[in-house]
């Protein structure tokens, strides 16, 4: 079996004890005579995976009681819809942080339901190298929300500590930094995330949210796209994405092995300041745009002084079996995403792949 270093931004890269486990239990799930492929999602060994998964997710992020947890589909898209249908409601306004092409994107979808303006936008020149100091925000106090993007995978900028919104709930996409980091959960209304870039595979996504809001949004929406609806039902009202929640449950299981999100954070660190220290130490070969107080610690990106030499890094990258570094057909340039399931000796054969490259072809 080969296995190379997988740097790419989602699907990602997974622990490998816990695809061995899946593997060794797609058959026969813990003797049942069936692959957990085939169980109903009615029947009891389906429901202490899917039980299983919440738990270790309530614990792992510390969520307190006044929030649930929720299993849906349509990844984080289908959130930037959700969001606003649920919490929305008519004669009232959003307020988005614009931040990148998903914060855009999730703008676009609130701005089809109702009101939503824009609270703050780093675009320049087509690009974003940042994200809003608290004195560029313009927020409404009586606004429904505040909807920000934690990271922003295409262009490598992370919130390094979240706004103070407040009254008003605060609403996040943390699809790519859920789990690299210690939160408060307390601080947020609600959070949404889909799990193939740290917390399993693709086809589940994670909302936690607060009861209040869960119960107190809107019900002239179809019962489908209630989040009272999956949180009545514990996300069993309709069938859920079992095979993609039993990974993710084995995922969680090893992410909690390794020291839970404590111990997630440092290494997350170890990791990024591994790749800046090779950006910052070559500034004028390894191109970082990215302003430092913004840098994202999931998402590092990069720019070479020519597109043929960004093909060329590339290629022999591949040669090393260092897959995945390609960045955003819509950004281009080199993007290593070090999600919390990527080692860090993954990591270090990059630093010495850039170290080595920056020698001969630095001249």
């Amino acid at each position: 079996m080969k296995r190379v270093h997988n740097f790419n931004a989602g699907p990602a890269a997974l622990p490998l004890a816990a695809l061995e486990r899946v593997q060794s239990q797609l058959l026969d799930f813990e003797g049942t005579g069936m692959s957990i492929l085939e169980h109903s999602h009615r029947e009891p060994p389906y429901e202490r995976v899917h039980r299983g998964a919440m738990s270790l997710l309530r614990s792992l992020l510390a969520v307190p009681d006044t929030h649930d947890i929720l299993f849906m589909q349509g990844g984080a898209r289908a959130q930037f819809a959700f969001v606003p249908m649920n919490l929305l409601p008519p004669g009232k306004s959003a307020d988005y942080v614009v931040t990148g092409t998903w914060a855009k994107g999730a703008l676009e979808e609130a701005q089809l339901v109702g009101k939503a303006r824009v609270a703050a936008n780093t675009e320049a020149d087509g690009k974003f190298t940042r994200v809003p100091k608290p004195s560029e925000l313009s927020l409404d106090p009586d606004a429904a929300y505040v909807h920000l993007t934690s990271n922003n995978t295409l262009f490598g900028t992370q919130w390094q500590s979240y706004p103070d919104t407040g009254s008003v709930p605060l609403v996040a996409d943390m699809t790519s930094d859920l789990l690299s980091r210690q939160i408060d959960v307390s601080r947020f209304g609600l959070i949404y995330a889909g799990a193939q870039k740290n917390a399993g595979p693709s086809g589940v996504t994670i909302v936690i949210a607060r009861k209040d809001l869960i119960e107190g949004g809107r019900k002239d929406i179809p019962k489908i796209f209630r989040y009272s609806t999956f949180s009545k039902n514990e996300s069993l009202f309709n069938t859920p994405p079992s095979f993609s929640i039993h990974v993710m449950h084995e995922v969680l299981i090893e992410l909690a092995a390794k020291g839970g999100v404590a111990a997630l954070e440092a290494e997350t660190r170890a990791k990024s300041d591994l790749v800046y220290g090779r950006i910052d130490a070559r500034p004028r070969f390894y191109i970082g745009p990215v302003e430092k107080e913004s840098r994202s610690r999931s998402n590092v990106v990069f720019r070479l002084p020519t597109e043929e030499l960004e093909k060329k890094f590339l290629k022999e990258a591949e040669a090393r079996s260092l897959v995945g570094l390609k960045g955003h057909r819509s950004v281009g340039g080199i993007r290593a995403s070090l999600y919390v399931a990527l080692p860090l000796a993954a990591v270090e054969a990059l630093g010495s792949f850039m170290d080595a490259f920056a020698a001969e072809n630095d001249r």
